[in-house]
């Protein structure tokens, strides 16, 4: 038996498809369980990466291999933002329209972020370095680890918790705006996108073109007005 295991956990570390199979297999089983019991907890995204850390963790596949195996989903992560762009195009002229509630919306969702993180670290005493760690939380991992890097910040411990908090959005983000009672497409975009960046800008999609192609766009002002206003978020005194 033990023999039997050892070659399975062998053959699954040196297989190309291993990383693949797991993933997706990981992603359609969350599919089908949330459209079965449509609850937080079978989330898609959420379901695809606990199976991903148990498959793992019981065959022995550390990371740096699970991630070359995978390495064409990561590629296409790239492009697949880069689709964003086309709903926002499609929604142009109601940018043009909405631009100044935009603005105000995305810098009122950024100094949010920012405030939340610094309160934080004040009320549980965290360390200048965890306290800038936590200020790339809502934005994507792209910009979050140049920034956390230039703030002095652990990237890894950012990592986890810009995916986390992109996570969170995904799950929960639908039913967050529903008990606010907030129903305007244009603003159930905007809110998304500033606080769960990427991640949770697939469940916008899901909930229509404008509220996707909103987040989008929200994605990447927040991103940009992070970098301008985290280094200064991080002189506060905690």
């Amino acid at each position: 038996m033990t023999a039997s295991y050892d070659y399975l956990c062998d053959l699954f570390a040196h297989n190309m498809f291993f990383g693949l199979i797991v993933t997706l297999g990981g992603f359609f089983l969350g599919l089908s369980l949330y459209k079965r019991y449509p609850i937080p907890l079978f989330t898609p995204l959420l379901v695809s990466i606990l199976v991903i850390i148990l498959s793992l963790k019981i065959f022995h596949v550390d990371y740096s291999t699970y991630k070359a195996q995978s390495y064409p989903l990561s590629y296409l992560l790239t492009p697949s933002t880069i689709c964003l762009a086309i709903p926002l195009y499609r929604q142009f002229e109601l940018v043009k329209k909405n631009w100044r509630a935009i603005a105000a919306a995305i810098a009122a969702g950024t100094a949010s972020n920012v405030l939340i993180v610094w309160l934080v670290a004040l009320i549980f005493h965290l360390e200048h370095t965890e306290y800038v760690t936590f200020l790339t939380k809502s934005i994507t991992t792209a910009i979050g680890i140049g920034v956390t890097e230039e703030l002095g910040g652990n990237v890894p411990i950012a990592c986890a918790v810009i995916a986390t908090s992109g996570v969170v959005g995904n799950a929960l983000g639908d039913r967050v705006l529903r008990l606010c009672r907030l129903y305007e497409p244009i603003a159930q975009g905007l809110g998304i996108g500033v606080a769960s960046h990427a991640i949770g800008t697939a469940r916008a999609l899901e909930l229509g073109e404008t509220q996707g192609a909103f987040s989008g766009l929200a994605i990447a002002l927040t991103g940009l007005l992070t970098v301008l206003i985290a280094p200064l978020a991080a002189l506060l005194p905690l």
